[in-house]
């Protein structure tokens, strides 16, 4: 099924972008290209609604990640006509264009100036906030991720509720190897979304690459509160499958391994002890069922198991594969 132009595009394949992309030309066809302020005009055109600028606005992204130049810009037209160049959202939308259309890394280089123009302008275009995360984006995407994590903390000073704006200063700080601020970032998140289930699943898979890549004594914390974010993950959502598969892999990372279920003096001192193995492993057997049950009904072509990704149930099924075959032995 051909998901919907109403929902945000960010998460999807570039199969599902192009079906969204080829339906471009039919909905400009369907839809009034000029627009006026004028009550005769509006008697003989279709009723302007919101979901159809979202609409325009998420076909121009799928428009431009899968190059349909003409469509995007036609797009872009019809927005600009009806919002107006000077308006924050357009004028990131504007540059998302030119940044899609960028040959080389010197004409990504002249749009961050562009970017850098708008914001220095005057005082109070600080507020300018999707201008300022395009500039972020763009600064993330030519290598300088130094700067677009300052860039970044000077946007949530101004704007601390911006989740969005939270997780990406995670994912910044995690490329560069700084687990504690990624792991700051995603509880802040969290402080904003508490029942995000995936949120807390991320958070329990940067907190489990902590524990086994860092060696400063804090692994066992880590590793604790990992298991406590996945368990948290699968209480909001039982067919998650990023929590149970993020729940397996530590609690048998942990049950492999004797020496790292032993107390640590720095745990106990922080309150963050390891639940006990017997716990641990019953935990790993209700990933492991679940994890099956997702496998065999997305498998069989169960209607009502098909919303995962094809790639994690690949991963799933050879962790399970794995699982077994060291039973076997």
């Amino acid at each position: 099924m051909t998901p919907s132009l109403l929902r945000p595009q960010a998460y999807l394949s570039n199969k599902e972008v192009l079906e969204l992309a080829q339906q471009a030309p039919n909905i400009l066809r369907n839809n009034p290209k000029a627009f006026s302020t004028s009550p005769l005009v509006s008697l003989f055109t279709a009723s302007e609604t919101p979901e159809l600028w979202m609409i325009y606005e998420n076909l121009l992204i799928a428009c431009l990640r899968t190059g349909d130049d003409q469509s995007a810009f036609e797009i872009l037209e019809r927005l600009i006509q009806r919002f107006g160049g000077e308006n924050e959202r357009i004028m990131a939308l504007k540059g998302l264009a030119k940044e899609a259309k960028a040959a080389n890394n010197a004409e990504l280089e002249a749009i961050l100036k562009e970017y850098d123009s708008l914001l220095s302008g005057q005082a109070e275009s600080e507020t300018n906030i999707p201008v300022a995360k395009r500039r972020i984006a763009l600064l993330k995407s030519i290598g300088r991720k130094s700067e677009a994590i300052a860039s970044l903390v000077k946007l949530l000073d101004y704007s601390p509720t911006d989740a969005e704006g939270w997780s990406e200063l995670s994912d910044l700080y995690l490329s560069q190897g700084l687990y504690a601020q990624a792991i700051y970032a995603l509880e802040e998140v969290l402080v904003l979304q508490a029942n995000s289930w995936n949120m807390h699943a991320r958070l329990g898979e940067i907190l489990y690459m902590a524990a086994t890549e860092l060696a400063d004594g804090s692994s066992n914390r880590y590793f604790a509160e990992s298991v406590k974010r996945f368990c948290r993950s699968i209480e909001l959502c039982d067919d998650y499958l990023r929590g149970y598969y993020g729940l397996k892999q530590v609690t048998g990372t942990l049950l492999s391994d004797p020496k790292l279920l032993k107390p640590s003096k720095q745990a106990d001192g922080e309150g963050m002890a390891l639940p006990p193995k017997k716990t641990l492993e019953a935990l790993n057997e209700k990933a492991t069922a679940k994890l099956g049950e997702i496998v065999r009904r997305y498998s069989t072509g169960d209607v009502h198991w098909q919303g995962y990704d094809a790639a994690e149930i690949e991963a799933t099924r050879q962790l399970l594969a794995k699982d077994e075959a060291q039973v076997v032995r």
